[in-house]
């Protein structure tokens, strides 16, 4: 089962999805997060360690900023949180590169939640400059 929750920032789509995640799950989920700490941006640290906390021990986290078919296995399941940092991050991969990692998620037998932001819509402009 593949499932998307979609969103402005701030609109609840990680809470949504971590429930749904755990209500599918017959094992401990993963949490597959996605943020390249390389950026520097501590705004987006403090949110990160915030999720952290309200997570708790409820998933086992992962950390891959460009691969996500190479760490999701088949029969568990994985939340993805965010497919818009995904996509930062992989900004350099050829179009090819991304069509064949996107047709691999697509066939792997995992439930996956995705949590993908609508950067145009949040109430918190998307980078540290807007912010200001």
């Amino acid at each position: 089962m593949k499932i998307l929750y979609f969103g402005g920032q701030k609109s609840g789509k990680s809470s949504l999805a971590e429930a749904k995640a755990l209500a599918i799950a017959t094992d401990k989920p993963y949490y597959l997060a996605t943020y390249d700490h390389s950026f520097g941006d501590s705004e987006m640290g403090e949110r990160i360690d915030r999720h952290r906390l309200t997570r708790g021990d409820s998933f086992i986290t992962l950390e891959e900023t460009r691969h996500l078919a190479g760490v999701i296995e088949p029969h568990q399941t994985y939340l993805v949180d965010c497919i818009s940092m995904w996509i930062l991050n992989s900004l350099e991969e050829s179009e090819e590169a991304l069509i064949a990692e996107i047709e691999a998620l697509e066939t792997i037998d995992a439930n996956i939640v995705f949590v993908l932001n609508d950067v145009g819509s949040g109430v918190i402009p998307s980078d540290p400059i807007s912010r200001r």
